[in-house]
């Protein structure tokens, strides 16, 4: 079976996760995905016989609007996206791509420039295996962006996506 499906099969079994898909069609986002750890946790969950749920401390949303940049109308879509997602028993985390810069460099003590796209901003994720957005749409299609392919997340990999990160960013990664 192509990775793909595989995947796909894998967050299928996830009632938590099926949840925040079918929840984020009402927010009315066009460009989210629901990315990075709460998705490779599950397959690695999946791969090693464990709940599907064990180990997920966060569910991460990830959207993109570059019309309007400021934290209030951040904030905003975060208290509808947990307004909306109360019935999820995990921490929701939301954050718009378009104004990780504004931020980044307080945070990582690295200054990076404004992502054009929500994929531009997944392109820099700490790891290759959890550098990965998948998005459900109103006609039940998959969106799936993995700009390093799926191969080290089946192979229960973490190797660092260098375009961005830190040697001490990703060994936080790692021991997470």
């Amino acid at each position: 079976m192509e990775n793909t499906e595989r995947l796909l099969r894998i967050v299928e079994k996830s009632p938590i996760l099926m949840q925040v898909f079918e929840h984020m069609k009402e927010l009315g986002l066009e460009t989210y995905y629901v990315g990075a750890g709460c998705i490779v946790q599950t397959v690695w969950n999946d791969l090693t016989n464990r709940p599907l749920n064990y180990g997920i401390s966060d569910i991460d949303i990830v959207y993109f609007n570059d019309t309007d940049l400021s934290y209030r109308a951040e904030d905003e879509m975060i208290t509808r996206g947990k307004k909306l997602l109360t019935d999820i028993p995990i921490q929701i985390d939301m954050k718009n791509q378009a104004r990780v810069h504004l931020w980044y460099e307080e945070k990582f003590g690295t200054a990076i420039k404004p992502y054009h796209t929500i994929e531009s901003a997944i392109d820099t994720w700490p790891t290759t295996a959890t550098s990965l957005g998948l998005r459900l749409d109103h006609t039940q299609n998959w969106t799936l962006y993995a700009p390093f392919g799926l191969d080290d997340l089946f192979n229960m990999v973490i190797r660092p996506n260098k375009s961005l990160i830190s040697e001490a960013v990703y060994k936080c990664k790692v021991k997470k």
